[in-house]
């Protein structure tokens, strides 16, 4: 396609080929004068349409996917699975037509950029959408710890604002669909709201490797590895460039800190009258890299014209190079207006916790220490009682200095029938209490199948459970009644005031756990 003819953008849906824009920029031939800046100006005011009309169809595919699913009154297994079928029926890829001359071979494959979506509901028109790459590791894998981190502090108005793509940057479909199983098993109701989806490029997406050269002397599968990972962001980010208003790129082994959400959509809307590339929350190589979704079509365009030629971190750096840096003037110059283009937020807002890469052997024990320290506990004043507990604590974190808010409680790992006892040493008048178990750091060591009990002083409460007086409450054993249980790792109600005068409070396990316990905050509220 020569440059004369236009800008062509294809969107590929469900396996076929729709144009979505042409814009001709066709002069009369018998000119000898070409006016290169017009043509650059209608040049982009065609992408910026493509970009505008690519949006719009994504949006009316949403649209019509949630009127299908919200007419679906079948069982939750048959629901999930006719919402996959919904979903991967209107995933669509937009891309630039020249996509076909960097990657030629995907003109023989009609499928090649149709995204497998195991797990998601087409959500779109959020403002931040976070891109979590990861593959199969031969170590250890982060990736729950990761998408817990990125979930832990969310609320319900931030998580309606966002959508969280993890993508399986590989061809097994039975490792994907592990992955997304996974996933589903962890964060049930995330993926039912849609905030959580997981996809994997198709098998044919993937040139062969096997004919690539080896540069800058790196081996050939280090060549193989930084050309796959080019290709993986390509893909993601093509992917997810409808749905929302900002992309951030991350990886699939970090922390991030507590209110990242809404510090990353404050200091990006600051700067929405500015020119900028993309804003940085670590300065660890591509984790927290935040992009106008409007931008990335030209990024994925780089980064595919040179996919087999350098590291991605190395080609991002050149588009800034090629925006704004003048041959003519010197290297300072040069970092000066690239630093114009790229802005840096402190603190970091992530931080990389992996340790083996996923280049097979390499060891990346790397620390941003702009990331400062995580509170990995939320401190209350709390009135003063007598602590027990069936549950071992480890090193220094036990029971009675969460309880007085001086660290969190860690207990080794619970069985049916382990307790956390809290004997007021004179009776309370218990409003509310709140048990958020799991940190930031250690989201996985959950309280999960367990109650929150109090003991009644006066007996006839306890009586009028037994007698269904207090619907809401269920009896149970030494003169307690059960009021609450933790959903998500966190227990937090209210209390009737029929039952509020309370001489204990206990948390009791009903089943036997396969990770520790860990109690970060711990609040009960008393008039």
């Amino acid at each position: 396609m020569r440059l004369s003819h236009g800008t062509l953008l294809i969107v590929f849906c469900m396996g076929s080929l729709f144009v979505i824009s042409w814009h001709s920029t066709e002069r009369d031939h018998t000119s000898r004068q070409v006016d290169f800046a017009g043509l650059f100006e209608r040049l982009q005011q065609a992408e910026h349409r493509a970009a505008e009309l690519t949006t719009e169809l994504t949006s009316v595919l949403s649209r019509l996917h949630n009127v299908n699913s919200s007419t679906n009154t079948n069982s939750s297994h048959a629901k999930d699975k006719e919402i996959k079928e919904d979903v991967n029926a209107s995933s669509c890829v937009a891309i630039n037509a020249n996509t076909l001359f960097y990657l030629p071979h995907l003109q023989e494959q009609k499928n090649g950029l149709v995204p497998n979506v195991f797990l998601g509901k087409g959500r779109s028109g959020v403002s931040l959408v976070l891109g979590i790459p990861t593959v199969r590791r031969q170590k250890q894998s982060y990736l729950v710890n990761t998408v817990a981190s990125l979930l832990y502090d969310l609320s319900p108005q931030q998580k309606g604002d966002m959508v969280i793509i993890v993508f399986v940057a590989e061809s097994d479909q039975q490792f994907v669909r592990g992955v997304a199983d996974v996933i589903q098993k962890n964060f049930p109701e995330d993926v039912h709201a849609g905030l959580v989806e997981v996809v994997s490029p198709p098998a044919s997406f993937y040139p062969d490797f096997s004919v690539l050269k080896t540069t800058f002397g790196d081996s050939i599968d280090r060549v193989k590895w930084r050309t796959k990972q080019n290709l993986d962001f390509s893909f993601l980010m093509m992917y997810a460039q409808p749905k929302g208003t900002f992309y951030v790129q991350m990886e699939d082994d970090i922390v991030a800190k507590l209110g990242y959400s809404d510090a990353m959509k404050t200091f990006a809307t600051g700067l929405s009258s500015q020119q900028w590339l993309y804003l940085e929350f670590s300065q660890l190589g591509f984790i927290g890299k935040l992009f106008r979704a409007s931008d990335l079509p030209m990024i994925v365009e780089f980064f595919l014209m040179f996919h087999k030629d350098k590291p991605i971190d190395w080609l991002l750096d050149h588009i800034l190079w090629v925006k704004v840096c003048n041959p003519e003037k010197d290297a300072a110059h040069c970092n000066t207006e690239k630093n114009k283009m790229k802005r840096r937020h402190k603190p970091s807002l992530f931080q990389h916790v992996g340790l083996h890469s996923s280049l097979p052997g390499k060891i990346q024990n790397l620390k941003d220490k702009d990331f400062g320290k995580q509170p990995l506990f939320t401190p209350h004043e709390n009135p003063q009682a007598e602590l027990s507990s069936s549950l071992k604590h480890y090193q220094s974190h036990t029971l009675e200095r969460a309880y007085r808010g001086q660290d969190f409680f860690w207990g080794l790992t619970p069985v049916s029938q382990d307790f956390v006892l809290i004997r007021f040493h004179k009776p309370q008048r218990v409003q509310g209490y709140l048990f958020r178990s799991g940190n930031i750091e250690t989201n996985g060591d959950r309280f999960n199948n367990t109650t929150v009990e109090v003991q009644p002083r006066n007996s006839s409460v306890v009586e009028k459970v037994q007698k269904q007086e207090l619907p809401q409450y269920q009896p149970s054993s030494d003169g307690f009644v059960v009021v609450g249980s933790f959903v998500n790792g966190v227990a937090q109600g209210t209390l009737d005031a029929a039952v509020q005068e309370v001489t204990a409070m206990r948390l009791v396990v009903h089943k036997d756990s396969d990770v520790w316990v860990l109690l970060s905050e711990i609040y009960i509220k008393v008039s």
